[in-house]
């Protein structure tokens, strides 16, 4: 097991503060999600990210009861699939009893259902938001676009927008079109879509002593993307912990972003 990790820095949420770092769940199923988030949390992670639609929300709770970690130490996330939109506050009562707590961290749209913003939904969660269930309410797979259009018919802009997002992926544009708006940006599959063999970082590796992936979770850290890399073999979840013993400087941060462009 991994020794005791610094810590994971932070974002600012309004309903509290969000580690830049967790594991996220997708296609972990039956047991192996429940051993790997039961790990995860015993190796120093305090951010889990699910959904109803990964159809493992009772064995995320399952580590979660079992962990000695407290619950209110750890920031739970979970979606709402566009499926689910005639059903909202159902979906958010099954979820709650599966994940076996009072209240989430984090709620997010799962994808624009049947690709449009849908302000009514949205309004459905500020209301479970209000009600204290949910503490910060959010939305994945959304353009700035949908973005404003549920702010301009709820005033109620989401706390995160949760994107596929990776070096390549890299947009100054959309940073800083969120970051204006006041939306964190959050990022899943982050090696999938990165050339792990890229040059640049094999160099930047090896100048800290890490690995390409490691160097691939610092750039968000270090540009305050929140990164939830997925993995149910325990080495792996140790090793993608193991990233607060370096930072990379602004001309390191540079060379990778250049790999979107």
């Amino acid at each position: 097991m991994a020794s005791t990790p610094a810590p994971i820095p932070t974002a600012s949420l309004p309903g509290g503060d969000i580690p830049l770092l967790g594991i996220g769940t997708w296609q972990s199923t039956g047991d192996d999600a429940y051993r790997a988030v039961l790990h995860a949390l015993e190796a120093g992670y305090r951010h889990v990210d699910t959904a109803t639609g990964y159809g493992n929300q009772n064995q995320v709770g399952r580590a979660l009861a079992e962990s000695a970690v407290a619950r209110d130490d750890v920031f739970v996330t979970t979606k709402l699939p566009p499926s689910q939109a005639h059903r909202v506050r159902e979906t958010l009562e099954e979820s709650l009893d599966e994940l076996g707590t009072d209240h989430l961290d984090l709620w997010l749209i799962h994808w624009p259902v049947d690709g449009e913003a849908r302000p009514d939904v949205w309004e459905q969660f500020v209301a479970a938001r209000d009600e204290g269930l949910v503490r910060s309410i959010g939305v994945s797979n959304y353009s700035v676009a949908q973005i404003d259009e549920l702010v301009a018919a709820t005033g109620e802009t989401p706390a995160i927008d949760q994107i596929p997002w990776s070096p390549t992926d890299y947009d100054a544009d959309l940073v800083a079109a969120l970051h204006e708006r006041g939306v964190v940006l959050e990022g899943y599959s982050p090696f999938k879509r990165t050339d792990l063999d890229a040059p640049v970082l094999a160099e930047i590796a090896a100048a800290h002593g890490v690995t390409p992936t490691q160097v691939v979770l610092r750039w968000h850290l270090d540009h305050g993307f929140v990164a939830i890399p997925k993995s149910i073999r325990p080495e792996r979840i140790d090793a993608n912990l193991d990233v607060t013993g370096f930072s990379l400087d602004a001309g390191e941060l540079a060379r990778i972003d250049a790999l979107g462009a």
